[in-house]
């Protein structure tokens, strides 16, 4: 058995209840856990063993309970009671038909912040649906405008709908809601769906398609790689580098360093971007990728190399800030935000199921 890392962090102290899903209800409890929260994981007895692997698994405490069982049911109450945060990321209906739903546990505890993470939310005519990532993104207009012209829209892993615009605002919503519980005393439900979230995100594309209907059209999107000063280049290795030279100094700099020409019009002319962006890549293809990176990175081209995991966590910056830790020999990203008085930390791997779970109750359950 796991002996878990004593939390530290801004949210050290309070308690979080989550019940076992996939994707952004664990990758939020995740979150909460680096930053101290105590996290209670509630897993489906005899549920199918999680991997060693799991890193959104990382950071708390096991209990397998079988909620149609009056006994676990109970074992379950007597968690809610002493909660601050629940978590659930099942459909609509769910909780409230195992007896666990808002409002048949607010008399339980009138203090819990119960958050609840879906991908329609929860209600409307898509509610009880099923759907990933990329049905959620495809609905808000944010899938429409990434990938090629030529192609269908190319989703950006399921980085956008599950873990921006879920996950992260459901952590945001809870620990809004539990700052607001400071003034009131009171508990509330977070309703935080994807599509609201990635809606959200898409907040600045709202405004400018307000004035450039054509903004978002595949293929001439700007910051989806269309131009030429915001590219992914080949190399002469078959590697590739990021070019995010937007503003036009910053290109200007990336040209005289590779010795291109540099002209303020046809920046701003979408019609003359094929053409640049094959003359950039010809240039391109006459080095390897460290080659241009020992030339251009750390100077104000704004140039990154396109690197996998692996190079990602040797690189000298990336390693200078710590920004990955390694777990029970398992690389994997450190928490982040950072914060200079009470720093948050990996409080241990993933638990098996089960594991440390009761123990963990019964300390919430001493004290008052």
């Amino acid at each position: 058995m796991q002996t878990p890392t004593p939390p530290t962090g801004p949210l050290c102290g309070v308690r979080v209840l989550e019940f076992a899903g996939m994707g952004p209800a664990p990758f939020c409890a995740m979150l909460l856990s680096d930053l101290g929260a105590e996290v209670l994981r509630v897993d489906r007895r005899g549920a199918v063993p999680r991997l060693a692997v799991d890193v959104t698994s990382r950071g708390r405490l096991s209990i397998e309970l079988d909620l149609k069982s009056p006994a676990d049911r109970s074992v379950c109450l007597d968690a809610i009671r002493k909660a601050d945060v629940l978590i659930e990321g099942y459909r609509p209906g769910v909780m409230e038909r195992l007896g666990l739903g808002p409002e048949a546990v607010a008399g339980e505890n009138p203090r819990l912040i119960y958050g609840r993470m879906t991908g329609w939310g929860q209600d409307g005519p898509l509610a009880q649906a099923a759907g990933h990532d990329i049905n959620y993104i495809a609905l808000t207009g944010a899938l429409a405008a990434m990938g090629d012209p030529d192609r269908p829209p190319s989703p950006p892993l399921n980085l956008v709908g599950d873990f921006g615009g879920g996950a992260l605002y459901l952590a945001l919503g809870l620990v809004a809601a539990l700052l607001e519980r400071e003034r009131s005393g009171k508990g509330q439900v977070v309703d935080a769906a994807m599509i609201d979230g990635v809606a959200s995100l898409m907040a600045v594309f709202n405004g400018l398609s307000a004035t450039q209907p054509d903004y978002l059209r595949r293929g001439q999107v700007t910051l989806a790689g269309a131009a030429p000063n915001y590219h992914c280049y080949e190399c002469a290795d078959g590697r590739h580098i990021a070019i995010g030279a937007l503003e036009p100094q910053f290109y200007n700099n990336l040209l005289a360093a590779v010795g291109r020409p540099y002209s303020a019009s046809e920046r701003r002319d979408p019609a003359e971007w094929p053409d640049q962006i094959a003359t950039l890549a010809s240039i391109f293809k006459t080095r390897t990728r460290d080659a241009w990176c020992a030339l251009l990175e750390g100077t104000d081209a704004c140039v990154a190399p396109v690197l996998d995991l692996q190079e990602a966590r040797a690189h000298p910056h990336m390693v200078a800030r710590g920004v990955y830790a390694e777990i029970a020999g398992l690389a994997q990203p450190a928490p982040a935000p950072r914060f200079s008085r009470t720093p948050g930390a990996i409080q241990g791997p993933a638990p098996a199921a089960g594991e440390g779970g009761r123990a963990r109750l019964q300390s919430w359950m001493e004290t008052l």
